[in-house]
């Protein structure tokens, strides 16, 4: 179905390819996952599937791409569309209507579908993807995860034979994504779709490979082969697979459920330790709510929700798209008013506060990362960074080489890869070093490793007396950084606590380990490896 024969890919002005030499074979009716580091060219060898390489985005493709026979250097993305259905990294950039219903017909508009079929697809995909809700909304107003569903569901009304996926579930939390997974599963078992998705969530995925396309990137070759087999050496790995590796489990399990029956002898080897984690030292309150509510015309995002933000925690806002997690944190900021209630950040209302006073108090990276990006250079954008928060020259470019070492400062940011926009925002921001630092999804598009540096970062800030909150469906990521955990449903806050005590016995934001080893109270492989050196 999809064959790449010696493909390389260099963009005009690259000093190196994108890719380079890429030959393999993707059959029909098969689930390909492409894995790699933040920028390793993942993205690019997506585009060549359908032709927006080099056909839209430039540069030279030599080699040969052939999707159901045919040539993308001669059939451009509008003679694929019948063929090859795309969803990139950021859904806003590919939609073309105004409302949640539009955007799915538009595509069977484009191609002729009858209007019966299409309002049976639209039906049928609005029910797949849990959208029914909000089927006349604005595609403006949908929260981040309610609109990679929308692009995701544009993609799958026309039906088309390869379906192409970037960053599928990076915005969506546990249950959407286990939903969105299993509508593929059916696709590739039941109809013989073929589809290949780059996903850097591979607790989410790896179980679903049949087949792991590894990118490298610079001048490693890309290589595929069957997932047990690539995760031995692979250099990024979901928790199953480095757990297993810590173990010593042979074959390498992909799935909890295998990782459970295989974990037998480490829960009794670990069944009389007990995790050590540190304790946060707590500072004076830097934000605070009081039944706050806060909406957007009819619709209520938050309702009466009440908390304290206090210097030296590292706080994760969980919950459900659509659940008022980004609203909170814009209007601790100031971005929305509320309706009653109140919100203060370091003791004042922002929305009376000066932004060049409320900057020094307070900073927010946004789901989506360019909103806060304005240069035409990554070191024109670090440079006014350095400026604006009067620190000394280069302290931008250190954070974002520290996040992500590979990047080019003389790109233009929208020309770099969804993760390294991210981590030159979150550089950014870091630059002020504010004492309540608020991240919506900050690991959408990162890699492992970026996520760890991510982390370690994080933890220097609250011990020097910052506040961190993160709202995030990374269930990970949380297990790993955050002190406390705060559950949103429905815009009222549902929970709060500390981290183990919320996430582990949840079966929608436990992380793997703590499922694996359950019903021990260990939740990330690091805690694991420590108990057992100590027993050592």
């Amino acid at each position: 179905m999809i064959e790449f024969d010696r493909v390389t890919v260099t963009y005009d002005g690259a000093s190196e390819p994108a890719l380079r030499d890429v030959s393999f074979i993707v059959p029909e009716g098969e689930l390909a996952l492409v894995i790699g580091r933040t920028g390793s060219g993942k993205s690019t060898l997506l585009r060549a599937i359908n032709g927006l390489v080099p056909h839209f985005t430039g540069g030279t493709l030599s080699g040969r791409v052939l999707v159901d026979g045919r040539d993308t250097r001669k059939y451009r993305p509008r003679d694929l569309a019948d063929v090859v259905g795309m969803v990139g990294q950021d859904p806003m950039a590919g939609f073309v209507t105004d409302t949640v219903e539009d955007e799915l017909a538009y595509s069977m508009e484009s191609l002729g579908v009858a209007p019966d079929v299409m309002r049976r697809r639209v039906e049928e995909t609005l029910d797949l993807l849990g959208l029914a809700d909000v089927r006349d909304r604005a595609l403006t107003s949908l929260s981040g995860g309610q609109r990679q569903r929308t692009a995701i569901g544009a993609a799958l009304t026309s039906h088309p034979a390869v379906l192409v996926l970037d960053e599928p579930t990076s915005a969506l939390d546990p249950q959407a994504a286990e939903e969105v997974l299993a509508a593929l599963q059916r696709l590739v078992h039941d109809l013989g779709v073929t589809v290949v998705l780059a996903e850097h969530r591979l607790e989410r995925v790896i179980q679903y490979a049949d087949r792991v396309i590894e990118v490298p990137g610079g001048a490693a070759a890309v290589s595929t082969g069957l997932p047990a087999e690539r995760m031995v050496t692979a250099p990024v790995a979901p928790p199953v697979v480095e757990l297993g590796r810590l173990a010593g489990w042979s074959p390498l399990p992909l799935s909890v459920r295998d990782a459970r029956r295989a974990a037998v002898a480490l829960r009794r080897q670990l069944d009389s330790a007990a995790p050590v984690r540190p304790v946060a030292e707590l500072g004076d309150e830097l934000a605070r709510c009081s039944d706050l509510v806060v909406g957007y015309g009819a619709v209520t995002a938050l309702r009466g929700v009440s908390l304290s933000i206090r210097a030296g925690e590292v706080v994760a806002l969980m919950g459900r798209n659509g659940a008022g997690k980004s609203t909170l944190l814009n209007t601790l900021v100031g971005i929305l008013p509320p309706r009653s209630g109140t919100a203060s950040t370091a003791g004042t209302d922002p929305l009376r506060t000066k932004p060049a006073q409320l900057v020094k108090a307070v900073g927010l990276v946004p789901q989506e990362p360019a909103d806060i990006l304005y240069a035409a250079t990554v070191a024109e954008e670090c440079a006014a960074a350095d400026s604006d928060f009067k620190v000394p020259a280069g302290s931008c470019r250190a954070i974002l080489e520290r996040l992500a070492p590979d990047v080019a400062v003389d790109l233009h940011p929208r020309d770099l890869s969804e993760g390294q926009r991210l981590c030159l925002a979150l550089a950014v921001v870091l630059c002020g070093a504010p004492p309540l630092l608020l991240l919506d999804e900050p690991t959408r598009g990162l890699d492992y490793g970026a996520k760890r540096r991510l982390v370690a970062i994080l933890r220097e800030l609250a011990a020097a007396g910052h506040a961190v909150v993160l709202s995030t469906h990374d269930v990970e990521m949380v297990a790993e950084v955050a002190t406390r955990v705060m559950v949103l449903a429905e815009g009222e806050l549902v929970s709060d606590g500390e981290t183990a005590e919320v996430i582990a016995g949840s079966p929608a934001f436990a992380p793997q380990v703590a499922k694996i080893l359950a019903p021990l109270p260990f939740l990330t492989v690091g805690e694991v490896a420590d108990a057992l050196d100590r027993a050592s």
